[in-house]
């Protein structure tokens, strides 16, 4: 066998190794309903919502202990009879919008993802119409008949050098 050939089989048996903790040990046994229905729920919403301590994971997936009240928190919910929608919005409610991994549609999330679009498009309207309006000489900077002629003078001094 090659080293080459090794080397992939180890870091294959390593991949394996490592995924095969993460997430399929986070959830405990302690922790599953007797009910496969409401755990099958269950593990449908736990799977949208964040993990407030990774903020990468969701709580499905996390080790994290506050990820694991969570988990108790939405079966408690289950069990006591709310719909999914329900277990949701009862922990949006606790913990805000973050913990959600997909966030919902509202004006303040529009608002929040548009603004820089926004600002973009305003900043390079701005910069386009300041680059394409001319130049308007004002009335009161024209110059006074002693600065016309000082201003001839000059130039007519500086065209005979150039000549």
């Amino acid at each position: 066998m090659t080293i080459v050939r090794r080397a992939a089989i180890f870091a294959l048996a390593f991949a394996l190794l490592v995924n095969a903790g993460s997430s399929s040990l986070a959830v405990q046994p302690d922790e599953v309903l007797q009910d496969s229905a409401l755990e099958a729920r269950a593990r449908l919403i736990s799977k949208d919502l964040r993990c407030l301590v990774c903020q990468n994971q969701s709580i499905d997936d996390s080790d994290a202990s506050l990820a694991k009240d969570l988990r108790i928190l939405v079966r408690e919910r289950l069990v006591a009879g709310d719909s999914n929608s329900e277990v949701v919005d009862y922990v949006v409610s606790r913990y805000g919008e973050f913990v959600l991994l997909k966030p919902r549609i509202s004006a303040q999330n529009i608002v929040l993802w548009g603004a820089p679009f926004l600002l973009l498009l305003l900043g390079g309207g701005l910069l386009l119409h300041s680059v394409r309006k001319p130049r308007s000489i004002n009335a009161k900077s024209s110059l006074s008949s002693d600065e016309k002629e000082t201003l001839a003078k000059i130039l007519g001094d500086r065209d005979r050098d150039t000549g």
